[in-house]
């Protein structure tokens, strides 16, 4: 069983202590966001292949990584790091602070367990193409020592999303702007040497040389552990979506970035 911890919130920033709580118990209750049913989930590492950590801020989680690692857990973390400030991502600590994190935290466990995620990628007058590419440029000048691969994800308009007067000034962006940005990107990640990948878009990017990203990564998910996975596709998610088969622990509406885009809360 993989762990997905989580789409739902941020467990390394804001629950890292309940975490580990249920890590030393052996299970934790997760409630179905949909139905409402509870199940009593086990959390024994005989039963966790991976743990697969998402996170724009995972600096709490750190000093219990060697404990999970005594355990025998096997982990890595999609690390979602953009160029916005805090009229977008209203609660993040700066940025040369996660940053800082975010080499610790590769220097900690290794730059092939720590995925650098530029996502969402946000057009509006402010955030253009050019100015994307000009933050990326940097980002990744800092970031590619510290990683093997980059993530984009252009932004998904849901509906809690479309009802927030900060999300007005967004706009979807045409194909061939979303080609022309991807190719831009990925030719910036490349020089770097990142490998670089799309999650969940309905757009083929393969022209820019981007191919289409697996979060929840089996290929990576067998190296760490050195044991072959079930290869089944994550139904429960949308179709565009490549990642394996999960399962969630966390709980929406309740991480406390309250980033203006998010679909979580």
């Amino acid at each position: 069983m993989i762990i997905s911890a989580s789409r739902r919130t941020d467990i390394p920033a804001f629950f890292a202590r309940e975490f580990m709580e249920s890590i030393r118990a052996g299970f934790r209750t997760v409630r179905n966001p949909y139905s409402g049913r509870e199940t009593r989930l086990s959390l024994a590492p005989a039963d966790v292949e991976c743990i697969v950590f998402w996170s724009k801020n995972p600096e709490p989680l750190l000093p219990f990584l060697p404990e999970l690692e005594e355990r025998g857990y096997r982990f890595y973390f999609q690390f979602a790091i953009t160029p916005y400030g805090a009229d977008i991502e209203r609660n993040l600590p700066p940025k040369r602070r996660i940053l800082q994190t975010f080499r610790s935290l590769s220097e900690q466990i290794g730059a092939e367990k720590v995925i650098w995620r530029y996502d969402p990628v946000i057009f509006s007058a402010e955030w253009t193409a050019e100015r994307h590419c000009e933050m990326f440029r940097r980002m990744a000048d800092a970031l590619a020592p510290h990683t093997k691969q980059c993530i984009i994800s252009f932004m998904d308009f849901y509906g809690k999303c479309l009802r927030r007067p900060e999300c007005r000034v967004f706009r979807e962006p045409s194909e061939a702007e979303m080609l022309d940005l991807a190719a831009e990107l990925s030719a910036t990640a490349r020089s770097r040497g990142l490998r670089i990948s799309a999650c969940a878009e309905a757009l083929d990017l393969t022209s820019a040389g981007i191919e289409p990203a697996h979060c929840i990564d089996p290929d990576l998910i067998e190296t760490l552990t050195g044991h072959i996975i079930k290869r089944t596709k994550d139904r429960s998610q949308r179709p565009e979506c490549g990642c394996a088969v999960s399962r969630d622990i966390g709980t929406y509406a309740t991480c406390r970035h309250n980033c203006v885009y998010c679909y979580a809360n």
